[in-house]
């Protein structure tokens, strides 16, 4: 059987399996008894270009058919600093698991900074190596750029990231409609996001701190990002309209 190596974000761990993408976003969401439900989202990963990272003969020891000869879910290869290791060029498609098993694959999409549009206020759920929900004033480009290039106090060797949609606060914060905006905390969002319109030194402002673990998939944006400094991977999220012809199980699970 063929070995697939996969990096999950929530958890950050890296994994082999000898499940394919779907069979094991379907393991990681319910379980193999159904007894767990829970979102995952994870990259499959290039094994060739990270063999000389990882222990290759343990692997091949562990990840191996079951007695009864059905094949092994899971072998945890990394638990610590995985997203910092792994050279982004490893990185493949992005797979995102509903937490009762159905998954939507994402594949990487040419993306064009210039394009980005300004003068407005974003949304971004950061997801690996942290987790905080930040608003500001940067678009996803030079969002990730601050982060990683070292320019300030905080850095982050790597990140992964989801636009959110922010509806009429993206260019009217003080008295845009909150009424489609599904968040637990959109006062407090308002007020981070007049914040951020009012003082132009400060770019980004934290609206949560810890992630839940569960990401409303109605919510997002423009679609996923990853990368460091000004190398940036762009995994585009369907429109509704899209993702309903595109994967009807998905869509009737979000």
């Amino acid at each position: 059987m063929s070995k697939f190596i996969y990096l999950t974000a929530t958890p950050e761990a890296l994994i082999a399996s000898m499940l394919p993408p779907k069979e094991f976003g379907e393991y990681l969401s319910t379980g193999t008894k159904k007894r767990n439900r829970g979102q995952a989202m994870f990259f499959e990963v290039d094994l060739g270009q990270i063999e000389n990272l990882i222990d290759m003969d343990s692997l091949n020891q562990r990840c191996v058919s079951k007695p009864d000869g059905s094949p092994k879910s899971s072998v945890y290869l990394s638990v610590y600093k995985v997203l910092e290791m792994i050279p982004l060029s490893a990185l493949m498609s992005l797979y995102l698991t509903t937490d009762n098993g159905h998954t939507l694959e994402l594949k990487k999409t040419p993306y064009d900074p210039t394009s980005e549009i300004k003068n407005r206020m974003y949304l971004f759920q950061e997801l690996c190596p942290v987790s905080p929900m930040i608003a500001s004033d940067l678009a996803p480009a030079a969002f990730l750029k601050r982060l990683t290039d070292g320019s300030t106090p905080i850095v982050l060797p790597k990140l992964f990231f989801v636009e959110l949609k922010l509806g009429d606060l993206a260019t009217n914060p003080k008295k845009g409609s909150i009424d489609y905006l599904p968040y637990a905390n959109v006062g407090h969002l308002r007020d981070c996001l007049e914040t951020l319109s009012g003082e132009y030194e400060k770019r980004m402002k934290t609206v949560q701190r810890v992630f839940s673990g569960n990401l409303l998939y109605r919510t997002i944006e423009s679609g996923f990002y990853v990368g460091s400094n000004e190398e940036i991977i762009f995994y585009r999220y369907p429109t509704l309209t899209e993702l309903e012809d595109l994967n009807y199980e998905f869509f009737r699970s979000i």
